[in-house]
């Protein structure tokens, strides 16, 4: 399977993913700030910066899209509950 790197700036730690993850899945297992109410993308609460990579994201899905908007996210925004990594590298921190 791909693999990919995704850092979180917070906790200055990198880890290789497989290709298919989800952020927040990884940032659970390594102690980042990126904090989750739901993982069913209708809350808001793991919204994170995309620092790099951003074009190694899965696309944001329409209700990731209405949930960013609801927020006032910013563009290089996601819900870390809905990203999912494509390959590369990645940089992410709590928004």
């Amino acid at each position: 399977m791909a693999k990919a790197e995704l850092t979180f700036k917070d906790i200055n730690k990198t880890v290789t993913v497989s290709t298919g993850e989800r952020v927040i899945d990884v940032s659970e297992k390594e102690g980042s700030g990126i904090v989750y109410g739901c993982k069913e993308g209708d809350c808001g609460t793991c919204i994170m910066d995309v620092l790099e990579g951003w074009e190694n994201l899965n696309q944001p899905s329409v209700v990731e899209d209405k949930i960013l908007r609801e927020n006032a996210a910013g563009r290089h925004q996601r819900l870390a509950c809905q990203a999912q990594v494509l390959g590369g590298k990645i940089v992410v921190k709590p928004a």
